[in-house]
């Protein structure tokens, strides 16, 4: 796992002598030599990173090689540390003046970071051992960071010698035999891949459960599904939960993961809000107009404590046929605080609970134990994890099926073995199954803590840290995948190479997928939008990550017990009045989760003071008025996420935040004004909200996410300049709105998805879209005269179309048909004034998911041979008489609906 960390630090050091060597000893003459101290240590680094790969696998247990490895990975730290502290100082005595200057009185500011170090080095070349106020009391002098350096050094020597004192150089001789899996050295790209709907095994376990939810019993039935971790009750669970005769039977529905920390009250409003979420699209406009009426009576649904919060459920579910299912049950105390919340009505209720704990499965009135997989069941999943590989040669067959036994029917067991050995060759195989293999023990956890290990050390070194970087997440938590991109490459995780970090990142995403360390939960069109770990994998993970010192996860309730080294803070769960956050000045990352935090500001204060060297800052989920101005201050900041209600203009002063990569603001409640000068953000890569007014981002080169931007700054832009935009939404208010055309949008040769809200203006030709040949996504809400017929030719590579407030007078269909592309296509309301779609044979060749709303239309027409790949078909409830084929009557509509008809928007 060192290897990782040291890779990292590696990758960091040689990115930090390219970027800001020059200057140091050019312009500095008492700084000479700095730069070859730097890349020097570099040089030892790398040579040690070349040892610990195999020291840490070979002789794991050893305490020696363990303290050997720790050492050298606290010297990789403190290399970074030395570095990111050096340009902290730089700034501060450049800045010192300038930081006094009242807010709202305009100032000089530097060009970028490290043009500012070129010109302090020319300013405090004279008078070399003058101090800096550093960090309350300490000086420190720039001369000092050679001494440090050479501090590092010297300690890496130290470490180096104890290799012949102890007699570790002769471990790669003694251990030979033992020789791990070589990592894969080239990323290579992968297809997307598609839904998985189809659960490997259990039938008559589904077939059994199904008919206890679906009999005619009245009465409310309890149901458990016990097991142990890792066998597939969730997995199963879910599957019985998104059935359509389920969906059709019960009136509202909700599913809660209960977990081993939970927080009661937190629960309850969360099941709350999933029977509004899920049921007020069934509702006529009458009923929630009540059901919204009800809410806003219920005393404030936040402020509720436990037992209100029962009576709520209680009356809201009397009269009520309900399904509800609470996944990883761990105590008999959490189920008995939880299921007094629910009526034992007479309309057919069913509950649900997933559990390991014998004790509680008993409380049930059904109790179904789930047993291990079948040969034929683990022998089917493994081949699909392999990819078809289980069978190339009869060897790779017989070796195979000799490891599955060692599995035991295990799901997870398998499913880790089938992604650790997908990619590999038949050599590869043996050595697993005669070498790694003869610890394993069915009656155990121990097979999957082995087979985590195998899986983990397998992983080139970036894909480690990102895994172990999910884990910090809540047990349970849906990962939206874009934030966690953005993360990871605002982490410094992601290397700098010819690919878009982006893209590299999604890349791991994907392959951690494939090789079944992490599970998809949520797809858009192949792609995935949010993403979870399973529990037992999430806790091997944070017991590595704690290893590493990567981060620490500090709950509200416990308060923080990190050490002073805490490197990155994970905080969730629960209201809290004062956040114990562990006061390390290292501290790199801040994540929040669930917070509702009334004592914000005070915090704040404190962490912009204390964690100079933070590069993420998430506090969407604190509520706060102004935003500090101490966050100009963190000088390496690259993510910054607000959210909850604070005034509608970002504050000037944010443009002090250099190393900006990602904005987000998307969560605010109102919209927002963004300082005019924006553009000199130079590092900002994504920037998301909702703002209003203007705002210059022609110079933004390396932005790729904008959304949403008004009209009145779009028109204003030279889109020629923005050559890496690949997503961009635009709203329309005003009187500027008459001036939008798409003639700019045809100059972003980089984009890929393009949404356009601009409902009262008129589009009289889609045809300058033509240009952008990368367009897979196209969002329209805009008045168009008629679908032209060139459309085909303009979207060659369209795969989700969505139309709004399009007023069209002619059938679309057999123009749309035509997209050879096209898999998503949503017609939304006011979309087509005409009654009657008719779609010709061989239309809609790819199409998979149909939506059509207005209630307008009689009838839809669908010739034999059209939309062969249709597999979802959603239309409104106002369409009551409308006609449609028996085929699609018969199609489900996508349990992820509002995922594919519109981006997770909240990050």
């Amino acid at each position: 796992m060192v290897d990782a960390v040291v890779s990292f630090v590696v990758g960091r050091v040689g990115d930090y002598v390219e970027r800001v060597g020059d200057y140091l000893i050019e312009e500095a003459a008492f700084l000479q030599g700095v730069r070859g101290e730097v890349e020097s240590l570099k040089k030892d680094l790398e040579w040690m990173l070349c040892f610990i790969k195999d020291a840490e696998e070979k002789q794991v247990d050893n305490p020696l090689i363990r303290q050997w490895v720790s050492d050298i990975r606290e010297i990789a730290y403190g290399c970074e540390d030395v570095l990111d502290n050096f340009t902290v100082k730089v700034h501060d005595r450049k800045f010192s003046n300038v930081l006094k200057v009242e807010e709202g009185k305009t100032f000089k500011r530097r060009q970028g970071l490290f043009t500012s170090i070129k010109k302090c080095s020319c300013k405090f070349a004279s008078h070399v051992e003058s101090n800096l106020y550093i960090e309350g009391k300490e000086n420190a002098s720039l001369y000092g960071i050679g001494k440090e350096i050479k501090a590092l050094k010297k300690r890496l020597k130290e470490v180096s010698d104890r290799c012949g004192m102890y007699g570790l150089e002769d471990i790669n001789k003694r251990w030979e035999a033992s020789k791990p899996l070589r990592e894969f050295k080239e990323v290579r790209r992968t297809t997307s891949f598609a839904f998985e709907e189809n659960v490997i095994g259990y039938k008559d376990d589904f077939r059994m459960l199904l008919g206890e939810l679906l009999c005619n019993e009245q009465q409310r039935s309890i149901i458990s599904i016990w097991g142990t971790g890792g066998l597939g009750k969730t997995t199963l669970a879910k599957k019985l939960y998104h059935h359509d005769e389920v969906k059709d039977k019960f009136k509202h529905r909700a599913w809660v993961c209960v977990s081993q920390d939970f927080n009661v009250e937190d629960l309850l409003r969360r099941i709350i809000s999933s029977f509004n979420v899920n049921h007020t699209k069934k509702l006529k406009k009458m009923e929630v107009e009540a059901l919204e009426r009800n809410l806003n009576e219920s005393l404030e649904l936040e402020k509720l404590k436990e037992e209100a919060l029962k009576r709520y459920i209680h009356e809201f579910l009397r009269e009520s046929s309900y399904l509800v299912v609470f996944d990883d049950v761990w105590g008999k105390n959490a189920w008995g605080r939880l299921i007094e919340a629910f009526p034992s009505n007479e309309h057919g209720s069913r509950v649900i609970i997933t559990t390991r704990n014998k004790n509680v499965a008993d409380c049930a009135d059904y109790v179904h134990n789930l047993p291990f997989l079948t040969e034929e069941e683990s022998w089917r999943l493994f081949y699909s994890k392999t990819y078809g590989k289980a069978n190339e040669t009869k060897e790779m067959e017989k070796l195979g099926k000799e490891m599955l036994q060692k599995c035991g029917g295990l799901p997870l067991a398998i499913v880790l073995l089938g992604g650790l050995l997908s990619k590999k060759s038949a050599q590869e195989w043996r050595l697993v199954h005669g070498h790694m293999w003869q610890h394993l023990n069915r009656d155990s956890d121990n097979h999957i803590n082995y087979l985590l290990s195998l899986s983990f050390s397998d992983l080139p070194y970036q894909m480690k840290l990102c895994f172990l970087y999910m884990s910090q997440f809540p047990e349970d938590f849906e990962i939206p995948v874009m934030k966690l991109i953005h993360l990871l490459v605002a982490e410094g995780f992601i290397p700098r190479n010819r690919q878009i970090m982006e893209d590299t990142a999604y890349y791991y995403v994907n392959e951690l997928f494939r090789r079944s360390l992490i599970q998809k939960d949520k797809t858009q069109r192949g792609r995935i939008l949010t993403c979870r770990i399973h529990d037992l994998l999430r806790n091997l993970a944070i017991e590595k990550a704690e290893e590493l010192n990567l981060f620490h996860i500090c709950e509200v309730y416990e308060g923080s017990n990190g050490s002073s080294k805490t490197r990155r803070q994970a905080v969730y769960f629960g209201i809290g009045n004062n956040l114990q956050l562990q006061q390390s000045n290292l501290m790199r990352s801040l994540l929040f989760f669930n917070i509702e935090h009334r004592g914000a500001m005070e915090d704040l204060l404190s962490v912009c003071c204390s964690f100079r060297l933070l590069r993420v800052l998430n506090l969407s989920n604190i509520a706060v008025k102004t935003i500090p101005q101490e966050i100009r201050k963190l000088i390496h900041l690259k993510y910054l996420q607000l959210g909850l209600s604070f005034n509608r203009d970002v504050p000037q002063w944010i443009l002090n935040l250099v190393s900006l990569q990602t904005l987000n603001v998307l969560g605010n409640d109102s919209y927002l004004r963004l300082p005019t000068e924006i553009f000199k953000l130079q590092e900002l890569r994504h920037l998301i909200g909702n703002f209003i007014g203007y705002f210059c981002i022609d110079k933004l080169k390396n932005l790729q996410t904008l959304k949403s931007i008004p009209v009145e700054t779009w028109i204003k832009t030279n889109a020629e300049r923005l050559v890496n935009l690949r997503e961009l939404h635009i709203t329309g208010f005003g009187r500027e709105i008459s001036r939008f055309t798409l003639d700019s949008i045809a100059k972003l040769k980089s984009l890929r998805i393009l949404r356009i809200y601009t409902s009262r203006r008129e589009i009289h030709s889609l045809k300058p879209l033509s240009e952008c040949q990368n367009l897979v996504e196209l969002t329209l809400s805009a008045r168009i005269e008629k679908i032209p017929e060139e459309m085909p030719e303009i979207f060659p590579h369209l795969e989700f179309l969505e139309l709004y407030s399009s007023g069209v007078v002619d059938d679309p269909m057999p123009t749309l048909e035509k997209l050879p592309n096209l898999a998503v296509l949503n017609l939304g309301f006011d979309c087509y004034c005409g009654t009657k779609l008719v779609c010709s044979k061989g239309g809609f060749p790819r199409l998979e998911i149909l939506a059509i709303h207005g209630s307008r239309l009689e009838e839809l027409q669908v010739a034999e041979g059209a939309m062969p790949e249709l597999r979802s078909f959603v239309k409104s409830d106002s369409t009551i008489n409308f006609r449609i084929p028996e085929r699609l009557e018969s199609l489900p509509r996508p349990s992820n609906w509002e995922y594919e008809s519109s981006e997770l928007e909240q990050y």
